[in-house]
């Protein structure tokens, strides 16, 4: 494998790509990332991971084939999907939310090629410390938490909120690697490590 395409702009995914030694190029897509109605959260990132990977599979056009991977990561509290949040109210809410809790983090993996495809989700479970207001709205005057599903990065200064990981630190952040590379063995990709 010399390269596969990745259907994500976040850069984190990127890092976490280089860090397994993956080469990738960067494709741009746009999906509709709204829940359908009663839809799991599990099955509602594998849906999104591949609907990216998909779309961008068809974006290629003439460029070199090479496979697509698709990434999708929600946290999730008592069932309900917390996105990125859309303002400071929004984003101090989810904080709330997640102060001196525990939340679950699902980030699902898709790779395309023309003749095959696949999906695995990874979940992971964090516990949150005791939040006060005024480190609230400290952490969300950083700008760390704006572009972020459930308002925090766990790879920056929301670290220190964390009393407790049970899982993936990767796919917290927004890639699994153990996931990753398990897809591209089995599809039979010379890859990382």
């Amino acid at each position: 494998m010399s390269f596969i395409y990745l259907a994500s702009t976040s850069p984190r995914r990127r890092e976490l790509l280089r860090q397994i030694g993956v080469a990738y190029r960067l494709l741009r897509v746009e999906v509709d990332e709204t829940p359908l109605v009663a839809e799991p959260p599990g099955d509602y990132v594998a849906r999104l991971a591949l609907a990216k990977a998909q779309t961008g599979a068809r974006a290629l056009g003439r460029r070199k084939p090479a496979p697509v991977l698709g990434a999708d990561t929600a946290v999730v509290v008592e069932g309900a999907i917390l996105g990125k949040p859309r303002d400071r109210n929004e984003g101090l809410a989810m904080l709330a939310r997640l102060s001196g809790s525990e939340h679950q983090v699902l980030s699902a993996v898709a790779l395309v090629t023309p003749v095959q495809r696949a999906v695995k989700v990874q979940e992971s479970r964090v516990r949150f410390r005791e939040l006060t207001l005024a480190e609230r709205a400290a952490y969300w005057e950083i700008g760390e938490p704006w572009d972020k599903a459930g308002g925090y990065g766990i790879q920056g200064r929301a670290a220190a909120f964390i009393v407790e990981l049970h899982g993936s630190y990767s796919g917290v952040m927004g890639l699994p690697l153990f996931e990753t590379a398990e897809l591209l063995r089995e599809f039979g990709l010379s890859g990382p490590i």
